[in-house]
């Protein structure tokens, strides 16, 4: 019996069917010493690998014609058969009998699969080493392997080697052991916040190797599917959405935790859910001490992606059990569970950067698998930083934009995800650099070259997605603008269904509402769902999602209190966060003010709030606002897993006589509405101006009063008014033969006569108090208020 090079054709057997391999110098490496049996070499788990390498290359050179395997046998272990393995698909794959690893490199030169227990990971030691052989386990620029045999409780990195040259863009390192892209899960540090092994931040990861009879019970879950002009988004944080000792949750600041509280979202009339970043990231990041809150700074927020396949594991209860499988599940049971509440779930994506940063950051994964690939890179192997945080993700190679795809697909079909909000999604409209170290230095290249990052028309990225039979069916949310000053609100590349984080919408409904001149034009606009961004383009009004706060910035209680950011508890001096708030005090600073200016900022939130559910577009809530909640000025909470990101389900129920119940109902009020969610922009068939006296709006650089009538199949006919002066007015109504109009929402009222529900006691009687003004067709507003009047048959 001999090993030796040959031309025939091997078959193996994967999830994929039988593939061919083109056999020669078929060597198989692992750790350990072993012996020649039969036709296959029998390993014991001691010795170097370098030993068996030698054996079998020194039979290899003896010549013959027969084709070996090696079986690994480990003390305390089943053993394992090592074959060629399958190029496709990338990843680990269970398939029969064993799993199928694929990951992709092109500049690597070797390659090495190392295998771990959960013991040694966290020891830093390799348990079993399975050095590739170029000429068997390679397939154009994928390496490839397939283990047969049990692998459960096992998890996986690699090694490549190569040429190490930043300035060629290269950072190939044989000692570094490199986390799988398509991981589906990461095995590091099973809790939240604690560091690892020695006080380590950044300890080893491993991806988890997936078991053939894993399966989860969706319980016949099926996509929602809403139209989207129908959705009321709520932007929540996992965490921190149960994380506060009043939320009285088992396990908070979990998926599972998150469950019990889906009912109330329910109950505010949300039925999607926008979850901020939820990919495996490394919350000790920034891990520092903080002495001004006398605790360690974290990246809470997670915009800073480890991996894209895996959910966060510390999200989960269940840790690091069953080798992230059980984290997995709950998630899975978090989207289950909330579609049988009538709730989409959808993802904020962060393919913009990783958390790898610039050539400072740590090697995880991307950079050290092939950086010239995985980033935009400069001539001189810089990286470029569009996304502001170190690297910028080369969206639009060919590779990488497969990669994503890839991802999004798994999040859809397997999570059952109903859709993405993609950060900084400018980026992903960049031109790619594809390395080429000849050209970049100087010589000629013949025909047109477009340079990296320039924004380009048909972003390859946007087109793909836009036409996966899978991806262009479910929600598509692009945050149209990133760091590099690249800004597309109402141009982004849409393909007629991605939709945009409506950036001018907030600054224009907050200028207007705290009462700037010249913007009542523009405001007018925001309420028809900004056909000025996307009329032209062929768009409809839910291509715009609507929102006053998000977790960048001001929270809506805060936009209300103070004219300035604090920020001094981030530890940067107060420099990190936005300058241009775009915010009103309301006459006095902090949270701590007199009665009447508590009264008014009030009054300016529920302002806020209507316009939000009045304008045509998606509206979008972010969590807390609802109660007011309150992050003491900060605009830049990025760092605190503390009370300024935590849900207070304490003050949620102090609100809930008061401005949770005006959300609640305004957001009912939205639903029975057929004119406030239209598929198209409003005409004039339907939706009249007004100013003072009906049909004469004023359009004026001075005017600060808004209103207009909706015809209505539901309500029969609606009118809204804002008036943000800093004086009262007393409108003209348009007259409507044998009918009157009859308040249902005044923001000016104390609770709960701000919105005249059929529960409210005397009702009847406080709609008489102002019969005397209907019966002329007139109606007072104080100042900053706004107001909805419905029409009713003349009794």
């Amino acid at each position: 019996m001999e090993l030796a090079r040959t031309t025939s054709r091997f078959s193996f057997a994967s999830n994929c069917g039988l593939f061919p391999v083109k056999c020669g110098n078929l060597r198989r490496y692992a750790r350990g010493g072993g012996d020649l049996v039969g036709n296959s070499v029998t390993l014991r788990a001691s010795g170097s690998s370098r030993r068996l390498e030698s054996l079998v290359s020194n039979a290899s050179a003896r010549g013959g014609d027969e084709v070996e395997t090696v079986v690994i046998e480990r003390p305390g272990l089943a053993p394992f058969q090592v074959l060629a393995g399958s190029p496709a698909p990338l990843g680990a794959t269970a398939c029969d009998g064993g799993v199928n690893f694929a990951i992709y490199s092109s500049g690597a030169t070797a390659a090495a699969l190392c295998l771990f227990t959960l013991a040694d990971l966290t020891a830093n030691r390799v348990t079993e080493e399975v050095v590739l052989d170029p000429l068997i386990n390679r397939t154009g620029n994928v390496w490839h392997v397939f283990l047969q045999g049990e692998l459960d409780d096992m998890v996986y990195g690699y090694k490549f080697d190569g040429k190490l040259s930043p300035q060629e863009g290269h950072y190939f390192d044989y000692s570094r052991i490199l986390l799988d892209p398509y991981a589906k899960a990461v095995i590091s540090r099973g809790e939240y916040g604690v560091l690892g092994p020695g006080g380590d931040c950044w300890p080893q990861m491993a991806g988890m190797i997936p078991v053939s009879n894993e399966e989860f019970d969706w319980e016949g879950d099926l996509p929602l599917q809403y139209p989207q002009k129908d959705l009321i988004v709520y932007e929540m944080h996992v965490r921190g959405f149960t994380k506060h000792d009043s939320s009285e949750t088992n396990s908070p600041g979990t998926y599972i935790s998150a469950i019990k509280k889906l009912d109330h979202l329910k109950e505010l009339g949300i039925n999607c859910i926008e979850l901020m970043p939820c990919h495996e990231f490394n919350e000790l990041e920034y891990f520092s001490y903080n002495s001004i809150v006398g605790e360690n700074n974290l990246n809470f927020w997670g915009y800073s992606t480890v991996n894209y396949f895996s959910p966060m594991i510390r999200y989960s209860s269940a840790g690091l059990a069953n080798c992230g499988c059980d984290a997995i599940n709950e998630f899975k049971t978090l989207v289950r569970e909330a579609h049988k509440r009538g709730i989409e779930v959808l993802l904020d994506v962060v393919f913009n950067h990783t958390a790898e940063g610039n050539e400072n950051g740590p090697m995880i994964s991307f950079r050290g698998i092939d950086n010239s690939t995985y980033y935009m890179l400069a001539p001189k192997g810089e990286f470029y930083n569009y996304s502001g945080c170190g690297n910028t993700f080369n969206c639009n190679h060919p590779v990488v934009r497969q990669f994503i795809v890839d991802c999004l697909r798994y999040w859809v079909t397997e999570m059952h995800v109903d859709g993405f909000r993609f950060d900084l999604a400018s980026i992903m409209t960049r031109s790619c650099s594809l390395w080429d170290p000849v050209n970049v230095y100087g010589n000629p290249i013949e025909g047109d070259m477009v340079t990296t990052g320039t924004p380009v028309g048909g972003p390859p990225l946007i087109e793909m997605i836009s036409n996966d039979p899978i991806l262009c069916k479910v929600k598509l949310i692009a945050e149209a603008w990133d760091a590099g000053g690249l800004y597309q609100v109402g141009s982004f590349p849409h393909s007629g269904i991605w939709s945009e984080w409506n950036g001018q919408y907030r600054d224009i409904v907050r200028q207007f509402i705290k009462g700037t001149d010249g913007f009542a034009g523009a405001f007018a606009q925001c309420l028809c769902g900004s056909p000025n961004l996307y009329q032209d383009g062929g768009r409809k009004p839910w291509h715009s999602i609507n929102f006053i706060c998000a977790h960048d910035g001001f929270t809506l209680a805060d936009l209300v209190t103070y004219n300035n950011k604090y920020n001094l508890s981030n530890g940067e001096d107060n420099r990190d966060g936005e300058n241009h708030n775009l915010s009103w005090n309301c006459g006095e600073e902090g949270e701590f003010a007199s009665i009447t200016v508590r009264r008014l900022r009030k009054r300016q939130m529920r302002n806020f709030f209507l316009c939000l559910m009045v304008s045509q577009g998606v509206p979008m809530i972010y969590m807390g606002d609802e109660y007011g909640h309150t992050k003491g000025g900060n605009n830049n909470t990025y760092c605190h897993d503390n009370y300024l990101n935590y849900f207070r389900w304490d003050r949620k129920e102090e609100s809930s006589s008061d401005f949770y119940r005006f959300c609640r109902l305004m957001t009912k009020f939205r639903y029975e509405c057929e004119s406030l969610g239209l598929d198209e922009f409003p005409t004039s068939e339907r939706l009249q101006w007004h100013g003072h006296q009906p049909k004469i709006p004023d359009w004026s650089e001075t005017s600060r009063f808004v209103a207009f009538t909706m015809s209505d199949s539901v309500k029969g006919e609606i009118y809204v008014a804002f008036n943000t002066s800093h004086l009262p007015v007393t409108v003209t109504l348009p007259e409507r033969s044998g009918y009157r109009w009859e308040p249902l929402v005044d923001t000016s009222k104390p609770v709960p006569y701000d919105f005249l529900s059929d529960d409210v006691p005397d009702r009847a009687t406080a709609i008489k108090l102002y019969s005397h003004f209907l019966d002329s067709n007139l109606y007072p507003m104080l100042s900053y208020s706004s107001i909805i009047l419905i029409l009713q048959p003349d009794a």
